[in-house]
């Protein structure tokens, strides 16, 4: 057998089961029932001795994973995510515009969160996952719970509207200083506030617009939707434009800029930022 893989288990809140302490510890085996069929073919040791399922994990023991020279092994995703802020319980990474968040594909920021996340110390650990949505052509700061109830009291906060996220678009046309946009989608209640903080002259679209985009809901595409529903599609959207207004092979001005809420476990504020893409700055260079 040829040594894959080596963990150091770091200090722990209580015992907790391997099986359990195993999921997301391992590039190459994310789920628990790839542990399972890893301690069953013998290829997991725990300072030396043969891994079971049932021995509980103690702090400094080691890990090693091996893999059989004739078996084989899960493909490794080789993805660096930026990672801004990360506890225990959940991380906030950036996804770049054209990457999926989740879904049936290989290459998704869910797939390399294991790989690029400390694994949690808490009883409750589970494989990483994002609590939210990005579109695939949206860049922006993404929440991550990294254990069970972390997810569970992450995504009730999004529900309870307490935590804000905040987006810079660059739209098309002649806007409204300010403003609410109210329409419904489908057919359920939409909020969103809009403040234009910079216009500029555009020989092709007419007006450029730096817009701020505060979402009160989270309805599926909703900023992309509201604000073409009010004549102001994002610049680049292939979706929601108007006819002889696209702009292709630049993706889509919209940018998840910041994420504001209060830790629901160690009550301190957070407030992360992620800069503007070098795109949005080539057309206003003072943001």
């Amino acid at each position: 057998m040829q040594l894959s893989e080596t963990h150091l288990v770091q200090k722990l809140e209580k015992p907790i089961r391997f099986q359990e302490y195993a999921v997301g510890i391992f590039k190459t085996i994310p789920t628990k029932s790839g542990i399972k069929k890893a301690i069953k073919k013998g290829l997991v040791f725990i300072d030396g001795t043969l891994a079971t399922t049932s021995k509980y994990v103690a702090d400094g023991e080691k890990i090693e994973l091996f893999e059989s020279e004739n078996s084989s092994s899960f493909e490794r995703l080789e993805l660096d995510i930026e990672v801004l802020f990360e506890d225990d319980y959940l991380a906030i990474v950036y996804k770049p515009a054209g990457i999926l968040v989740s879904g049936n594909k290989f290459v998704t920021i869910a797939n390399g969160l294991s790989q690029n996340l400390k694994k949690s110390t808490l009883y409750d650990a589970v494989k990483p996952q994002p609590i939210h949505r990005l579109d695939y052509p949206t860049s922006g700061l993404l929440l991550i719970g990294k254990t069970s109830t972390a997810i569970a009291t992450l995504g009730k906060l999004f529900i309870d509207k307490e935590i804000q996220k905040t987006y810079f678009a660059i739209t098309i046309g002649k806007m409204k200083p300010a403003g609410i946009i109210d329409l419904l989608i489908d057919e359920k209640k939409s909020h969103t506030d809009f403040e234009v903080l910079e216009t500029v002259i555009s020989e092709r679209f007419e007006f450029l617009n730096f817009v701020k985009l505060l979402p009160k809901t989270g309805r599926r595409h909703q900023l992309r939707k509201h604000v073409f529903a009010i004549g102001n599609p994002i610049l680049g959207d292939k979706e929601y434009f108007l006819e002889d207004k696209i702009l292709n092979g630049k993706g889509l001005f919209l940018h998840a800029a910041t994420l504001d809420f209060i830790h629901p476990f160690t009550k301190e504020k957070i407030s992360i930022t992620k800069e503007l893409p070098k795109k949005f700055v080539k057309i206003f260079p003072g943001f």
